[in-house]
């Protein structure tokens, strides 16, 4: 969002500009600030969203969209009901105009040495409940040690949505890449994972070998922040004629980890994201061939090429990579 605070003056400037002044036979070069505004209304499709974004009144937003219209020569966003529906052209200018602020904003950027023991900055970065119980103490002292102006600020990740990425409200993220991951953003392997059972020190699985029966026999708790009550796990025992018995849904590894530890349930859980929260715990491999996963760092392209942004995504793969050797001395 910060990245646009910037331009609202621009659009507050051109309320000075009288309409006519935007007619085709008195302008002989298109403002350009307009961009910025035409930028924010197509990935919003709301006069109101968009004003929210730019720091403007909703009046001040739809003037913007006047102007837009008559340099376009396109009505861009009509109205369907009780919202707006872009027009073929606004969706052909979608990309290019994204792409084009984008381009602006490079550009614009000052490129110089990164002074890591000067920079005052703080990053946002979007991870999965175990993430930063595992890697960022060693992430945060890293930083405090090589960039000590630099601030962390975690936030939990309830979902795939790539929007906070793509507006700027959320700087680094990790995570699987699916069908739901925006395909604009980059990605960078972190490390492979695969899915553990952890139950209760004294429980039934804790002594012997576990067989896909005995495992599917046990009650589970199931990790799902869409509340669903069957997955992966359960296609697999299904293969083998078998069914468990899913009796609690949490959102949270760290929730079904909790109930695992203080009931008879099962919980399932990736085994290196939740290396910590798994401490007291008896763990095994599930008897299922389940596929691995991949965990990911996503960021949009427009801090690809960011100093800061590199230099701390240099430093999550080094902090990630550093705990595998760890585990496997």
């Amino acid at each position: 969002m910060w990245r646009y605070m910037q331009y609202s003056h621009y659009i507050s400037a051109l309320d000075a500009i009288s309409a006519p002044c935007y007619g085709h036979s008195r302008v002989s070069r298109p403002d350009l600030n307009l961009l910025v505004t035409l930028d924010v209304l197509l990935a919003e499709g709301s006069v109101a969203r968009a004003a929210r974004r730019l720091r403007l009144s909703p009046s001040a937003m739809s003037r913007a969209l006047a102007r837009l219209r008559n340099a376009t020569g396109d009505p861009l966003l009509v109205r369907a009901g009780r919202g707006l529906v872009p027009t073929p052209r606004a969706l052909e200018l979608r990309g290019r105009v994204g792409r084009l602020v984008q381009d602006g904003e490079a550009v614009l950027r000052p490129v110089g040495a990164l002074d890591l023991k000067r920079l005052v900055r703080t990053f946002t970065l979007r991870t999965r409940d175990g993430f930063v119980e595992n890697f960022g103490p060693e992430l945060v002292s890293r930083v405090a040690r090589e960039a000590p102006g630099m601030r962390l600020r975690f936030v939990v990740k309830p979902d795939r949505e790539s929007a906070p990425l793509r507006e700027g409200s959320v700087d680094l993220e990790t995570g699987v890449v699916g069908e739901e991951t925006g395909p604009e953003l980059l990605t960078q392997a972190l490390f492979r994972d695969r899915f553990m059972a952890a139950v209760r020190r004294g429980h039934a699985l804790s002594r012997g070998r576990v067989t896909p029966a005995r495992y599917a026999a046990g009650r589970h708790v199931v990790v799902s922040r869409r509340g669903l009550d069957r997955g992966p796990i359960d296609e697999a025992l299904k293969s083998l004629g078998l069914e468990r018995q899913n009796v609690a849904i949490v959102e949270s590894f760290s929730a079904a980890l909790a109930l695992a530890r203080g009931s008879d349930l099962i919980a399932s859980v990736p085994e290196r994201h939740t290396g910590r929260l798994r401490a007291g715990l008896h763990c095994f491999p599930i008897p299922l061939p389940l596929p691995a996963i991949t965990v990911s760092l996503l960021w949009h392209p427009r801090l690809d090429a960011d100093p800061a942004h590199r230099w701390l995504r240099g430093c999550v793969r080094d902090v990630c990579a550093s705990s595998r050797r760890d585990e496997r001395a």
